[in-house]
């Protein structure tokens, strides 16, 4: 049984936003997770820093395709398993059932997110894609398709991601917005039907006379 002290104003508890027990520290941390953060931007920005500048250290297509291909795929891997799942507590993943049925589940942990780390994830999730669509036009325009294949290819990598994290940030709100409007139609119809088969009530007739 709970006691009050006498003359203590009882104060109500706080909302969701306190800090849990045992993160005091990572709430006031510019960083929580500084290494994965740098893995998170380093392969994708050493991908495009190699792709422009290899032409300039080495005039062998293949060792610059495979040298940047290594660094797409671990780029892919890291963001697909580490950094997403630590940085803003998202999951995207595939497996096949029994029946050779292949499903993509996309997941969301509502747990406490770093701001700064949340802001760098999302920046370098996004804009390494819009750069390589640059490359790609400049390919396209410049007729380079052996190197319009290595940008596919980086778009691929990178867009699954990019696609795969979008469906597990805003997947459980699209779907509250849908029950939300299914409510909203719902309510509306029930107002109109009670409005249209309802009848008006009689008016009632006042006494006041005119003096």
């Amino acid at each position: 049984m709970n006691s009050a002290t006498p003359g203590v104003p009882q104060v109500p508890l706080l909302d969701d936003d306190t800090i849990a027990f045992g993160e005091e520290d990572n709430a006031s941390k510019q960083f929580v997770h500084p290494y994965i953060v740098f893995f998170h931007l380093i392969f994708r920005s050493a991908a495009i820093v190699v792709y422009i500048l290899c032409g300039w250290f080495s005039d062998s297509f293949i060792a610059s395709f495979v040298l940047v291909i290594l660094l797409l795929s671990a780029d892919f891997w890291t963001v697909k398993n580490i950094s997403g799942r630590l940085l803003v507590g998202l999951r995207w993943w595939n497996y096949v059932d029994d029946e050779g049925k292949s499903h993509w589940v996309f997941e969301s942990k509502q747990n406490r997110v770093n701001r700064n780390e949340s802001r760098l994830f999302w920046l370098g999730l996004i804009l390494c894609p819009m750069i390589w669509s640059g490359f790609f036009i400049i390919c396209l325009f410049g007729l380079k398709f052996k190197w319009m294949l290595l940008v596919l290819i980086a778009l691929t990598l990178t867009g699954a991601n990019l696609y795969g994290y979008v469906k597990c940030k805003f997947g459980a709100k699209e779907n509250l917005k849908s029950a939300t409007t299914d409510f909203v139609k719902k309510q509306i119809l029930q107002n109109a039907t009670s409005f249209m088969f309802t009848q008006p009530a009689p008016p009632t007739t006042s006494n006041t006379g005119i003096v």
